[in-house]
């Protein structure tokens, strides 16, 4: 577990489930499915994998007070505040990166801070397998075994499975399809093959840098003058202005689509919702006896 990291995105505002979540109170930081927030219940539910105070949070200025008030365990130099949105690959990148040279042994998983995963025992064993998995020197994503043709959801085609002693079944990944037409969508649920995209992988910090290299060469570059000037009087300036000239990318297009020795974990029974809209929240949301769904008490 020394080398164990998790970097937990915490960065967007929820649009779709407006009037609810707001810029100033976006959707992981409100308690839609409980007495906790979104942001706290994923923070839960990495306890016993990962050490609190190898935890980094990735947010903004403007939501880290409310974070840190959520769970104050975390440590303050853990939250890596973006001066301003710029897309996944290069928040990851710059995790990475500092955790690399912080630790250049180490394993990192990336995960969104506004899912809803019901079955955490199961999410805790796919992980540990998935930890194994990575320190093979694979990039490893979680897949979600589709119930319906979705048209939200990012798809990875499974190809053979992987060899190895794994206590889980781990399969090649073959392509990813983004958000497609329903008609694709169901060829493609007909197909068996495939998983929707979680938006969860873990990687060794020094087989995605690796990655960045190849695929992202300028980001790379960038990233290692903001780690080069961290902690140092020039670190503000050189974070910010570095920042401001990058292109927004995901990590999925920037990265994953075309990395080699990509595998996935197919799940099913995590009960797993990214709660992405109002169908996706009273999908896990029980009526009372009138069927309605009460949030919030008025």
């Amino acid at each position: 577990m020394n080398h164990f990291y998790a970097v937990i995105m915490a960065g967007g505002s929820g649009t779709r489930l407006w009037p609810v979540s707001r810029q100033e109170h976006p959707k992981h930081t409100l308690p839609l499915l409980g007495d906790s927030s979104l942001f706290q219940t994923t923070v839960e539910r990495l306890k016993g994998l990962f050490d609190i105070d190898h935890l980094i949070v990735v947010t903004t200025e403007a939501q880290y007070d409310q974070l840190k008030e959520q769970v104050p365990s975390i440590p303050l130099e853990n939250f890596l505040l973006e001066p301003e949105p710029r897309g996944t690959a290069s928040v990851v990148g710059l995790a990475a990166a500092m955790i690399q040279k912080h630790d250049p042994n180490s394993i990192m998983a990336v995960l969104p801070s506004d899912h809803f995963i019901s079955n955490s025992d199961l999410f805790q064993y796919i992980m540990k397998v998935a930890m194994d998995v990575a320190n093979n020197g694979y990039l490893v994503t979680l897949g979600i075994t589709p119930t319906f043709p979705a048209t939200g959801y990012g798809y990875i085609q499974m190809g053979e499975p992987i060899p190895g002693q794994f206590s889980y079944p781990v399969y090649q990944v073959v392509k990813f399809t983004e958000k497609p037409d329903e008609a694709h969508a169901r060829e493609m649920l007909a197909q068996k093959d495939h998983s929707w995209n979680s938006g969860i992988f873990v990687w060794r910090t020094d087989r995605i840098m690796e990655e960045f290299g190849v695929q992202m060469p300028g980001l790379k570059e960038k990233l290692v003058q903001v780690i080069n000037a961290w902690g140092t009087p020039m670190q503000s300036e050189v974070f910010k202005n570095t920042w401001t000239d990058l292109k927004s990318e995901t990590i999925d297009y920037g990265i994953m689509e075309n990395a080699s020795r990509v595998a996935v974990l197919p799940a099913s029974g995590l009960h797993w919702s990214d709660v992405g809209s109002w169908d996706s929240l009273f999908d896990v949301l029980l009526p009372d006896e009138n069927g309605n769904i009460v949030i919030g008490g008025n």
